[in-house]
């Protein structure tokens, strides 16, 4: 991996960790429905910018249901229930929470597929359950019995992301970016019906404008291009490593920026998880290192 590729890598847990954050400032203002038509409507806007500068032409009707099915599971459903549980829980929880979606990819692909579980798949799952356990019942002073359904409704966006990344195994080929781009009009009309029902609580401050844009324009459009380089220069395995960084800036940016506390069970929970998602995708990173050493060689 080159200084530039690990820089990106950087950034971009950077960016995907401080979605958490901006989630966590606006949910209550705007509700999870505003809040999300906003955040794919801003990077629906930003992605289309960007295809109009690099003359980039999106067939959508074309693969139409390809998008829709893409925008519900990766974009709509997934942002919808972290907007919800965002109201109740910090950022670095939500960030912890986020990275099971391997776990569950696992497990889908297990159930829909037919894909063998390793033993070490397996021993994967049971340690991120534990670890899921510790965030939830360890530190009742930061996390009690009213944050179950919010914590359950992570782990539902999370189980989401799964299925999303199974269906892509055998959906049709289109290119990422024109996936990342219609994907994300195609949420933009999923969310539209329910914003009557769920309208929003109070009249956002500046501050509170200016997360729900950064979220839509920084946090998925400009993170969606990043995250392609990545898969482009060094492959979608190497590209995962994200995975397992995304939390540590949930937690650095809710305690340098929110003043969140940092307790017990964040940093177990944390281990635990990252740990068993390891576990379940088979990433090491001695093995990486090896390999690059190798390749170099």
């Amino acid at each position: 991996m080159t200084a530039a590729s690990f820089f990106r890598l950087l950034c971009l847990a950077a960016i995907w960790g401080g979605s958490f954050l901006f989630m966590r400032v606006a949910a209550n203002t705007f509700g999870p429905a505003y809040l999300i038509e906003f955040r794919v409507a801003f990077a629906a806007i930003s992605l289309l910018s960007i295809a109009l500068y690099l003359k980039k032409k999106l067939a959508f009707t074309k693969h139409i249901k390809h998008f829709f099915i893409i925008g519900l599971f990766n974009s709509a459903v997934p942002f919808l229930l972290f907007a919800y549980a965002a109201q109740t829980l910090n950022a670095s929880t939500l960030a912890i929470l986020n990275s099971t979606a391997p776990i569950w990819g696992a497990l889908i692909g297990f159930v829909w597929y037919r894909s063998p579980l390793t033993a070490k798949a397996i021993l994967g799952m049971v340690v991120g359950i534990s670890g899921v356990a510790v965030l939830v019942g360890l530190d009742s002073s930061t996390i009690g019995k009213e944050t179950i359904f919010p914590i359950g409704a992570s782990l539902m966006a999370s189980f989401s992301y799964g299925i999303a990344t199974n269906y892509t195994k055998n959906a049709p080929q289109v290119p990422a970016f024109d996936n990342a781009h219609g994907s994300m009009w195609a949420a933009v009309i999923w969310v539209l019906p329910l914003l009557p029902f769920l309208p929003m609580r109070a009249d956002p401050s500046s501050f509170e404008w200016s997360s729900v844009v950064a979220l839509g324009v920084v946090c998925t459009g400009l993170a969606y291009l990043l995250y392609f380089r990545l898969v482009s220069d060094i492959g979608p395995a190497s590209a995962l490593t994200v995975t397992f960084l995304v939390p540590v800036f949930g937690i650095l940016w809710g305690y340098l920026i929110l003043d969140e506390p940092i307790g017990f069970n964040t940093i177990i929970g944390t281990i635990l998880v990252l740990s068993g998602t390891m576990l379940v995708t088979g990433f090491s990173p001695a093995a990486m290192l090896a390999k690059r050493k190798a390749n170099a060689a």
